[in-house]
C-alpha cells in the first residue's frame, strides 16, 4: 500500500475543529436535537451531553469545509474524515503543493499516494469483476483514512480470488477476513411503520413530494414497483434493488413531515441533505429497534446479499434488526440515507448500510420534505 503522511505544524495537530475552521467556510450552528434524540447520541457514543453538543457543532461546519475543499484540490482530492472523537477533521489530497489551500480552511491536511477519483476506479474494477468472483467475498469499499481499497470475505483466498480476477495488484487493495455477511432488514411481520401486500415490513425512510404529490422513500428491497403498501397507503412508484437499494412509495391523501421518529418518540426536524463526513456521528430510526446511533465509517461500500449485489452503500457501526429496513439515517438535523441491510443487532451490536438519500431523490426528481 502507499503510505500516509500527515502534515503537521507544532501545536497545529492538536487544535480542535471547532477553532480551526474557517468563519467564511462555516455553516450556521446547527438546530438543536430533542433531548431524547441527544441522550441516545450521548449514549450510544458514550459521550457527554457537553461533548454531543461541541461534535454536532464540528460536524456542521464541517459540511461547507469538504464542499469548499473538493471543489479546490479537484483532480487530487483524497477524501476527508473525523478523528474519532470529531475535534479533527482531516483532508487528503495526492499533491503536498495543497496543504497551504487545506489549512486555509481550518483543516488539517493529509498528503496520501493515492486520490479519490483512483481509489474510485481501483472498486470500479472490482464491482466489475466476474459475478462468481464476487459472490465469495462479503463486501468491498473505498476506505478514505487508511488511502486504500478494502475486500472483506470469509477468508483471505477468496478476497484474493476477487482482486486477482479483477486484475488488481495486492498493493491495490487490503483484503480482510471477516464474519461479516450483510442481510436486508425485512419480513419480520408486526409492529408499525409500513407494510407491503399485506405481508412483510419495512420502515419509512424521509417524506418527500413530487410535483406536490405526497410520498416517501424507503429502501429498494422493501418492494417492487406496482407494490400496495397499508399504514400508510400507498403504491411503490419507483423501486430499484440489487444494484441500488431504494425506493419511492405514493402515497396520495397523506400529509408529509419533516420529521424523522427519535427516541422515546421525540420528533427531530430535517432541514436539509447535506452528504456529513467520515467519522461523523449518525443516527438511525426504524420500527423494530428504534432510535440508535454511531458514526459514518466509509462512502462507496459495495455488498453482496444473497438477492444481489449493492453499490454505493454508506458504512456505519450503527446497529440494526430486521424491519428497520428502509429506515432513516440522520446526521444531526441532515438526512443522509435509507438502511439497507448489515450483520449483527441491537443486542450485541453489528454493521449497518445506507443507501444514500440524494440518489433516489435524483432519480425520481423528488423534493426531501424539510423543516
Amino acid at each position: 500500500m502507499f503510505s500516509r503522511r500527515t502534515l503537521l505544524t507544532g501545536a497545529t495537530a492538536a487544535l480542535a475543529l471547532a477553532a480551526t475552521l474557517s468563519p467564511t467556510a462555516a455553516q450556521a450552528a446547527p438546530a438543536p436535537l430533542p433531548p431524547a434524540a441527544m441522550d441516545a447520541l450521548q449514549r450510544d457514543l458514550g459521550i457527554t451531553a457537553e461533548q454531543a453538543v461541541q461534535r454536532l457543532a464540528n460536524e456542521s461546519r464541517a459540511i461547507g469545509v469538504q464542499a469548499n475543499l473538493t471543489k479546490a484540490l479537484g483532480a487530487k482530492y483524497a477524501g476527508a474524515w473525523f478523528n474519532a472523537d470529531a475535534s479533527q477533521f482531516l483532508v487528503a489530497t495526492s499533491d503536498a503543493a495543497q496543504a497551504p489551500t487545506i489549512k486555509a480552511q481550518g483543516a488539517q491536511p493529509v498528503v496520501v499516494g493515492r486520490s479519490l477519483a483512483d481509489l474510485d476506479a481501483i472498486k470500479t474494477k472490482l464491482d466489475q469483476a466476474p459475478e462468481a468472483a464476487r459472490a465469495k467475498a462479503a463486501l468491498w469499499y473505498v476506505d478514505v483514512p487508511t488511502n486504500s481499497v478494502v475486500v472483506e470475505a470469509a477468508d483471505q483466498a477468496a478476497g484474493e480470488a476477487l482482486v486477482a480476477s479483477a486484475g488488481l495488484s495486492r498493493d491495490a487493495v487490503q483484503v480482510k477476513v471477516s464474519a461479516e455477511q450483510p442481510k436486508t432488514f425485512m419480513d419480520l411481520i408486526g409492529g408499525s411503520a409500513y407494510y407491503i401486500n399485506g405481508t412483510s415490513r419495512c420502515s419509512i425512510g424521509f417524506a418527500v413530494t413530487r410535483s406536490g404529490s405526497p410520498g416517501f422513500v424507503s429502501a429498494g428491497h422493501c418492494g417492487r414497483t406496482g407494490a400496495t403498501t397499508t399504514n400508510p397507503s400507498g403504491t411503490f412508484a419507483g423501486s430499484s434493488f440489487p444494484g441500488n437499494d431504494y425506493s419511492y412509495v405514493s402515497t396520495p391523501g397523506h400529509n408529509p413531515t419533516p420529521y424523522v421518529r427519535g427516541s422515546g418518540g421525540s420528533l427531530v426536524t430535517v432541514r436539509g441533505s447535506s452528504v456529513a463526513a467520515i467519522g461523523a456521528s449518525v443516527c438511525r430510526s426504524g420500527s423494530t429497534t428504534g432510535w440508535h446511533c454511531g458514526t459514518i465509517q466509509q462512502y462507496n461500500s459495495t455488498v453482496n446479499y444473497a438477492q444481489g449485489t449493492v453499490y454505493g452503500l454508506t458504512r456505519t457501526n450503527v446497529c440494526a434488526e430486521p424491519g428497520d429496513s428502509g429506515g432513516s439515517f440522520i446526521s444531526g438535523n441532515q438526512a443522509q440515507g435509507m438502511t439497507s441491510g448489515g450483520s449483527g443487532n441491537c443486542s450485541s451490536g453489528g454493521t449497518t448500510y445506507f443507501q444514500p438519500v440524494n440518489e433516489v431523490l435524483s432519480a425520481y426528481s423528488l423534493t426531501l420534505k424539510v423543516g
